[in-house]
Order: C-alpha cells, then structure tokens, then sequence
C-alpha cells in the first residue's frame, strides 16, 4: 500500500462523517466568525416553559454544619455528652477521622436559634442576615449524598458522578441552553476563602466540560492581574492587529476544519473570537468604580476587596444582570473537625452578609423573579463530637445522611422548609433530596426535562442526573 493510500485508510470514521457534513460545519464556522445573535443551545431545548433564565449556585465547599446553622434540634442539651446510641448511627461508614474514636458523645449546638418571618423558619443566630429572608428561601433539611469524603462529594455535586471526568452543571446547561451575551461566557466561575482554615483545595475539573465540547466548560474569573488569564495582548500587539490575526487564524483554522471535520476545530475558533469580544467586556464588567455607597453597604465591607466571598457576590449580581447563564462561587473553609464554634463564626461572617444581599439585591431590581439562587456544601456534620467535647468547643465529622441547604427565586416555593430528621438531625425521617434529584429540580426550572439533556459518548448516552433523580415537587412554587 503506497504511503498516500495508507494516510487515507487511516482517516477516522468521525472524518468520514464531518466530511459529509461539510456544508453544515463550513455554516456554524461562518456563524462563529460573524457578528450574529449569541449561540444558541440545542434545538429541541428548553423542554417547556422554564421559569428561571439563569443560576447562581453559592457553592460553600467543606460541608456547613446543618445542626448549628438550620436544622435546629434543642432536644439534645438534655443529651450533651451521651454516646449516639447504635441505633441512631445504624453502622454507619466512619471517616479516618473517628473511625479509632471509642465513643461518639452527642454535641448539641451551643448557637441559638429563633423562627424567622412569617414562614417561621428556624435559623441560626450565626446568620442574621439570612434570617432578614426567611420568606424569600425554601430551606431543605433533607438533602443526601452517597460520598463521605470531601473531593468525591463536591466531585458528586458538581457533576452528577463521584468519579473525575464528567461534564459539570453548568458545563451541561450551556450545553442545552447556550448563551444570552454573546460578549461574555454563558458558565463564570469564581473561588474564594474564609479568614479561618482555608479548606479543601478545589480543582478545574469541577467546572470542565468533561465529554462536552469545551466551549461549554466554566470561565474562571480572578481577583489579581487579568480577570482571566492571557487574556491581554502581548506588548506590542494593538487591538486592530489582534483583530487582523484572528481573521488569519480563522481562515487557516476553516481549512483544518474542511480536511478534519473536528467540532473542537469551531470550538477553537468561537473561544477565539469569545477572548477578543471579553477584551473589551471584562474590564467594564470587573470595574465596580461605578458601583453605589449602597451597594457596598449592602453587601458588607469585604466588598470593596477583590477576592472575599462578598465582593465575588457583587461580580455575581453584575454577571446576572447582563445575562451570564449560570455563575458559581466557591468559598472555601467550612471543614470543621475542631474548633467549631470559633471557626464557624468566621465562615458566616465572611458569607452570611453578602449571601442574603445578593438574593436582595436581585429582588430589587427585579431579577429573582427569573434567577434561581443555590446555597449549600457537599454533605453535613455529625451531631456527635469528633475528638474532646467540653462546655464551650467541639469538633464535628463528615456526615452525608442528611444535611441542610436553601433555594431562592424563580419558581420556588418561598418561606418553606421541605424535608425532616430525626432528633438527632442523623437520619431523614420524611421527604428526603437526593443530589440528582437537586440537579433535577434546577434543571426544570431552567425548563429542561433532566431525562432528556443527554449526550453521546463512548456508546452511550450520559445525563447530570445518571439513571436517577426526581423533581422535588415540594420545593417549587
């Protein structure tokens, strides 16, 4: 077989077919190198009428403590250092970290809790601001996770799997839905930490595209230098010859595409053309000069520093209102396995503040009538000690069996709580929430049937929520 013949065997079937769907491709190209409306997501998307047009989901990594912030259980001080009894933990898989404890004495909160509003919601005096919402939040007590280590939990919760390697949340809705601002990404992530332990670290991959194209992976925005990174030109390179380049490049890039037929070739091109467009809408965007005293008050005093949680939340508000379709802040250093109460103070003073601002703030000028705001971590804590309980300090364990987060906005039932433990907030008694079914249910107000946004890969078709999940009717208005 002559060399020329041997190149040509060994032209993959997906050539094959990307040749033969040339006119389509050379299309999109021309499409991703014009000056059209915004990409679209899938044809067939959104399913039905959603009620949410965007989602900002204050991920809080290190697993919040549900006992001392929501799940209020005041029948515990009469069992303040008693061991759980066996019939409580039912064999439950421990951590490495009580796993030689010998005995597991139940630690009751040492916060205060009062209802709030005139839903009554039992909240935590560690969040007052929190509290100010009651009737704007639906707060579940009931959610669950299989994983009970921190990377496989958040992995779980970002991705719908607890293995590294699947397309994230917000990778799959830019997928269904695509993107409203054709200046700025449809998928911004940002990450900050507490002034206490900084945490668990946090990886890329949790906002990757996995098996998706990797235009719809999360754009990672910074609070030092560039907001993203490269995205300056090199010294000596003008905004008109960065223009005349790209024009180059894409022309090269579309005869690649003619010969290859490979869609990450126009995933190239549109970043490209993404970079250059952000040149000019990031600076604007990230420049809060133009921001009001009120704002800042607002929000809180860590605001006006680059990089905290509440100046994030701010950038938040700011990428909402220009229709960036799904945002998520990380913040990092809720793992409290000692010295709880000194270290949780610091974590909801760095978050509780600018959390219930935002959702506020989005009120106010009309936005959470189609925003949906998530606020949660990866699993709970466990209501015995981990290491010496004494009268003013404990520590406590990983606990995945049931844990507290809140919904606000579009399509959700305000001023209720879905979900109910047992008294020793250890297992659910009555309505539990799975972590697919929590992907099911933001995936619906979005308007998207969770069973039906799928993707193709290796053989078979994947989805956020596997082979699982349910809507959780309770939580929606």
């Amino acid at each position: 077989m002559s060399l020329g013949n041997s190149s040509n065997a060994a032209r993959t079937r997906r050539h094959f077919f990307g040749k033969g769907a040339y006119g389509l491709g050379i299309a999109a190209l021309a499409r991703l190198m014009g000056e059209e409306m915004p990409s679209g997501g899938l044809a067939e998307v959104p399913h039905f009428t959603p009620k949410a047009k965007r989602v900002v989901y204050l991920f809080q990594s290190g697993a919040p403590s549900q006992i001392d912030l929501f799940d209020h259980k005041p029948q515990l001080e009469r069992l303040r250092g008693q061991d759980l009894p066996d019939s409580v933990r039912q064999g439950q898989r421990l951590t490495a970290m009580t796993a030689s404890q010998t005995t597991f004495p139940i630690a009751p909160s040492m916060f205060r809790f009062q209802r709030h509003g005139e839903s009554g919601t039992w909240i935590s005096e560690l969040l007052p601001h929190t509290a100010r919402i009651a009737d704007r939040l639906c707060v579940l007590n009931s959610v669950h996770t299989e994983a009970i280590n921190h990377d496989p939990a958040v992995t779980f919760f970002q991705t719908g799997a607890q293995l590294a390697g699947r397309p994230s949340i917000g990778a799959w809705i830019s997928y269904g839905l695509g993107s409203e601002n054709r200046d700025l990404p449809g998928f911004v992530v940002m990450v900050s930490s507490g002034t206490g332990r900084n945490g668990q670290p946090l990886y890329d991959r949790l906002w990757g595209s996995g098996f998706l194209p990797t235009r719809y992976q999360g754009v990672k925005f910074r609070s030092n230098g560039d907001p993203v990174l490269f995205l300056s030109d090199p010294d000596g390179i003008d905004r008109n010859a960065r223009r005349r380049f790209l024009d180059d490049l894409g022309r090269l890039n579309q005869f690649k595409y003619n010969d290859f037929g490979d869609p990450e070739i126009l995933t190239r091109v549109s970043q490209y053309e993404m970079a250059f467009r952000m040149q000019a809408s990031v600076p604007e965007l990230t420049d809060l000069s133009n921001e009001p005293d009120s704002a800042f008050t607002l929000y809180g005093p860590d605001s006006r520093k680059p990089g905290t949680f509440a100046a994030n939340c701010l950038l938040a508000r700011r990428l909402l209102e220009r229709d960036v379709r799904f945002v998520q802040l990380f913040h990092r250093g809720w793992d409290q396995h000692t010295d709880l109460p000194a270290q949780i103070r610091k974590q909801c003073a760095d978050t509780d503040q600018a959390s219930a601002a935002l959702v506020t703030d989005l009120a106010q000028r009309g936005l959470l009538d189609d925003t949906l705001v998530v606020w949660g971590g990866e699993f709970g804590r466990t209501v015995y000690s981990q290491g010496k309980l004494t009268s003013d300090n404990y520590g406590r364990d990983h606990h995945p069996r049931c844990f507290s987060m809140w919904l606000a906005g579009a399509g959700i039932r305000a001023g209720t709580v879905v979900g109910e433990t047992d008294d020793f907030s250890y297992n659910i008694t009555k309505d539990p929430v799975h972590v697919h079914d929590l992907h099911a249910t933001v995936l619906h107000m979005l308007g998207i049937d969770h069973e039906k946004l799928t993707f193709k890969y290796q053989g078979r078709h994947f989805r956020l929520t596997d082979v699982h999940g349910d809507v959780v009717r309770k939580a929606m208005a």
